[in-house]
């Protein structure tokens, strides 16, 4: 259509909307030509927008919107006052509608009214299909009349439904043939198969935006394009000595008058899934046998067989089923893999050596037994219970042979044969040289993990290259001891680990250079074919606590839980509040944790970390003390040695002070230490010096105790009034001795003497003793060992005594001691009893004194004065004839006669006579 008939089309589409009777309850401003349209992506496209009378708009108020933009004013064309263009490029982007609109003046509420619009379908054109292919199949013995097409559509979106038609015409009859397709495929149905015609065949794609073709694909031989069934009972054999071959047998599956085929042959070992084709060029016939050659031994194998036109321009059929059948066997081409163990033994000098081995690669059949030489012995059978080749894993088992005891000053050879039901493998040899002079080991070793492998790499050992003749790798399990092992060529500086190793599993890893089949000195790493994170965290338990300290200890993970190499230890504890964290080397398993809070609860727990992760252990609480060990030791030694040294300055200051200190307390007289006057009733008092052993620093009178007239007649014919008094108010027994009367009192006479009741005692209190100062007679006092001297009756007075026929007379001392420490309360309670007792005569009883006591005091009274003042006295041994005495110193004869000498003693002083 050219612009001039377009432009009248337009005309004419105006004039029938302007003669359009508006009978809508809405007024039309205007319309757009064309209405809806489908727009090509990528194309520019043009619309009319034509106002209406009822806009009261011209040409010049139209502007265009495409969605919510704009169309510039430079995409506009004019037609007239009532017509105006736009022209658009259609996108993805461009807007699903497209708004024809009127300015209105600023006085209207709305700036702009629409005048119409249309909705755009956006779509791309039809692309061409591509790689277009034809495939006929068998049907029954024939081949099917129905082609099946394939092609790839052109870009297009999913929402659009285009059109497709296969299409198929035999050139040589001028026979047409179509068909609706979907939209990659179809089938074209021809009246029957058009063997040996040429045909060509292309596919036509429709949209709204216009249609397009594929290019024609011709088949200049039908046959071509044919895909025939798999071929027919197929089945293999194997022929008595041929151990490495196999015949195979099929059938046609289509008569070679329809398709004249070839075949392809393809096989391989149950379970290793690695086929291996037959040349297709041993093939090409259209033969139905074929003879599999150089296959292995006492295996079992596995073939399948396919076909297609001889041209080799078809199509494969799908591979037979399966035929299975095994191969003979066959003595063992390959020598056994020999290896051994070394297990020291403990105290002795020499070696176990466990012997083991694997069954040769190259075994043909099942190995029944082995035969071994040690050193220059002779062959042992040993044999094996069904050994047999894992083909599935292709992993062989370790058959251990012999254990031998082996010195560590000697080399070791082994030989070793294995053996099948067709004949025996070549020999196998290994030596082992001397404890200790093995020869070098590899340089380096290494392991590291690539494409979930475990790879191990080596140097050579330095200088002995060229000595080397292959390596072997070993690995250990270190959880069960399991050991296994692969050979590599000498050449080579790494190898995969060709063993089933297990993850999070620690495997040791030792290279042995082997020197011509005597094996070399290992080196050995440890390695994980893949780590992770421990499945546990350390247990962790206190061994000590302090202050502010504590020493914490924790187990190593069990290696089957550790699944890696433990990079690190990390010890967090919370103490106060908060928690701080430790870092450790992997080798530490205990630790002293600083900075505790003292007599507190604290919280720890330790984690383990590897290369992939970390686990945590249980938290265990505990509390620190509240001193430190030794502390209290410490503080009680400091307050013993502060208290010592405050007592040093104490008693220091003490004598260094003794004046002032007397003056605040006055010593008080110790009455075993104290000067004794010496007093007599008829003599003044004066001063005699005490002979040896009997008392010092005392005032000694002496006064004749055997004179009875002296101490009877002259005391009350010369004594003062006084003497009662003092007699009555200062009883006392000897130096250490009770007082008879504790308290000073006034003191009355005797009633043959008349005291002076006025007179009162003084304050000082007399203690007296009455020592002899002369053996009676002029003869010495004597001691008598163990023999106690008769005790007198009253402490208050002298003993009366027996004359013993001397006129001499001793005279006694009494001892006045000038104390003025009072009396006890219980020697004063002593004067109130009434109890009388037995008085010496030569001293009168005062006549204040009540002769009733209390018994009680009166025995108190009793004890006192014969425990304080009672005098003892013994007869000499020496120069005196010993009699009994008697009253008036009669001997018993009735004459005078010399009285036996006593010395009185102070019973106080416990001094023996």
């Amino acid at each position: 259509m050219d612009q001039s008939s377009y432009r009248l089309l337009q005309i004419l589409v105006l004039a029938c909307l302007a003669c359009r009777l508006t009978s809508s309850s809405f007024t039309d401003y205007g319309t757009i030509i064309p209405q809806s349209p489908t727009v090509e992506i990528g194309k520019e496209f043009t619309a009319t927008c034509v106002v209406y009378e009822a806009a009261k708009a011209t040409a010049d108020d139209i502007y265009w919107t495409s969605g919510s933009v704009t169309v510039p004013k430079e995409q506009y064309t004019k037609i007239n006052d009532s017509a105006v263009n736009v022209t658009i490029l259609i996108t993805r982007e461009t807007g699903k509608w497209l708004l024809c609109k009127k300015n209105e003046s600023p006085s209207f509420l709305n700036k702009s009214k629409i005048i119409h619009g249309i909705e755009l379908t956006k779509e791309y054109p039809p692309e061409k299909p591509e790689n277009l292919s034809c495939m006929a199949v068998q049907s029954g013995r024939q081949i099917s009349s129905n082609v099946t097409c394939t092609w790839q559509p052109g870009k297009m979106d999913k929402t659009i439904s285009p059109t497709f038609t296969l299409f198929g015409s035999v050139i040589a009859t001028n026979q047409n043939y179509s068909t609706k397709a979907q939209r990659s495929s179809g089938c074209i149905y021809f009246n029957t198969f058009p063997s040996y015609m040429e045909l060509d065949i292309w596919v036509e794609v429709e949209t709204k935006l216009g249609k397009v073709r594929s290019d024609i694909l011709f088949i200049n031989d039908p046959n071509d394009m044919v895909k025939t069934n798999p071929p027919s009972d197929v089945n293999i054999s194997s022929e008595n000595n041929f151990s490495r071959t196999l015949l195979v047998n099929w059938k046609h599956p289509i008569h070679e008058s329809v398709v004249k085929l070839k075949y392809n042959i393809r096989f391989c070992t149950v379970g290793s899934g690695d086929w291996t084709e037959v040349p297709p060029n041993d093939t090409e016939s259209s033969k139905e046998s074929f003879r599999l050659q150089y296959l292995k031994p006492d295996m079992e194998h596995v073939v399948q067989v396919r076909c297609m036109h001889y041209t080799g321009n078809g199509y494969w059929s799908d591979w037979s089923t399966n035929a299975t059948t095994r191969t003979p066997e066959d003595k063992p081409t390959s020598k056994p893999d020999l290896w051994r163990v070394v297990i020291p033994s403990q105290g002795k000098s020499e070696r176990r050596v466990e012997v083991i081995c694997k069954d040769p690669v190259e075994s043909n059949g099942r190995i029944r037994g082995y035969n071994i030489k040690i050193q220059d012995g002779a062959w042992e059978a040993v044999p094996v219970n069904g050994s047999e080749l894992n083909s599935r894993s292709q992993e062989r088992k370790i058959i251990p042979l012999y254990q031998i005891p082996l010195s560590d000053k000697r080399r070791g050879s082994i030989e070793l044969k294995a053996w099948n039901s067709v004949g025996q493998s070549p020999r196998a040899s290994l030596g082992i040289p001397k404890f200790a002079h093995d020869p070098p080991p590899v340089a380096s070793l290494s392991c590291y993990n690539q494409d979930s492998r475990l790879w191990v790499e080596w140097q050579p050992p330095n200088g002995e290259a060229t000595g080397v003749t292959e390596y072997v790798l070993e690995w250990v399990s270190v959880s069960d001891g399991a050991i296994d092992w692969q050979r590599e060529p000498r050449h080579n500086r790494k190898a995969p680990i060709k063993g089933n190793l297990q993850r999070f599993k620690l495997y040791n890893i030792s290279v042995y250079p082997m020197y011509s089949g005597w094996t070399g000195k290992p080196l050995t790493t440890a390695s994980f074919l893949e780590q992770g994170a421990p499945l546990e965290g350390p247990s962790v338990k206190v061994r000590r606590t302090g202050k502010s300290n504590a020493e914490v200890e924790w187990m190593e993970i069990p290696l089957d839980k550790r699944r890696g190499f433990i990079t690190n230890y990390t010890i967090f504890y919370v103490t106060g509040g908060k928690e701080h964290s430790i870092v450790v080397s992997p080798d530490t398993y205990s630790y002293t944790v600083e900075g505790l809070t003292s007599n507190s609860k604290q919280v720890v727990r330790i984690m383990a970390s590897t290369v992939r992760g970390s686990t945590n252990g249980s938290d265990l609480s505990f509390n620190t003390l509240m001193y430190a060990p030794g502390q209290i030791e410490a503080i009680v030694v400091a307050v013993c040695i502060g208290f010592l040294f405050v007592v040093v300055l104490i008693v220091s200051l003490c004598m260094y002070k003794i004046d002032l200190i007397k003056k605040i307390w006055p010593p008080v007289p110790d009455p075993s230490n104290s000067t004794i006057a010496n007093w007599s009733p008829d003599f003044p008092s004066k001063a005699v010096s005490p002979k040896e052993s009997v008392l010092g620093d005392v005032s000694v009178v002496e006064v004749d105790v055997f004179d009875r007239k002296s101490l009877c007649e002259e005391d009350k014919a010369g004594l003062p009034l006084k003497k009662d008094k003092y007699l009555s108010e200062e009883h006392s027994s000897g130096i250490g001795g009770s007082s008879c009367m504790s308290t000073p009192r006034q003191s009355v006479s005797d009633s043959e003497e008349g005291g002076d009741s006025g007179q009162t005692t003084t304050s000082t209190v007399q203690y007296s003793s009455v020592v002899a100062s002369n053996g009676y007679k002029g003869q010495s006092p004597c001691t008598l060992p163990q023999s106690p001297c008769p005790l007198p009756q009253s402490p208050c007075t002298l003993l009366q005594t027996p004359q013993c026929g001397s006129s001499q007379s001793q005279t006694p001392s009494f001892a006045r001691s000038e104390s003025t420490q009072p009396l006890l309360d219980s020697e004063e309670s002593q004067e109130g009893s009434g109890q009388s007792h037995q008085r010496n005569p030569y001293f009168s009883r005062s006549p204040g004194v009540s002769e009733s006591r209390d018994p009680g005091d009166r025995n108190q009274l009793e004890m006192e004065e014969q425990g304080l003042a009672s005098l003892r006295f013994c007869p000499l041994e020496e120069g005196s004839q010993q009699t009994t005495p008697t009253d008036e110193g009669q001997s018993p004869d009735g004459q005078p006669g010399p009285a036996p000498s006593y010395m009185p003693q102070l019973k106080g002083h416990r001094q023996q006579c």
